[in-house]
């Protein structure tokens, strides 16, 4: 999800489409969440790791 939302910004930012970049920052913002979650022990989803 990280990735995906990386990816977004940087078609966002080259094709000055507003709305991929709005996307990719919230895809980024949430895959870190997750990520951060999981890292630390907490279950996300009915999972104990998130990747």
């Amino acid at each position: 999800m990280i990735i995906l939302g990386i990816i977004l910004l940087v078609l966002g930012l080259v094709t000055g489409i507003s709305i991929l970049w709005t996307i990719g920052v919230i895809l980024a913002v949430i895959g870190a969440v997750l990520w951060l979650l999981g890292s630390l022990g907490h279950a996300v989803a009915g999972r104990r790791h998130y990747w």
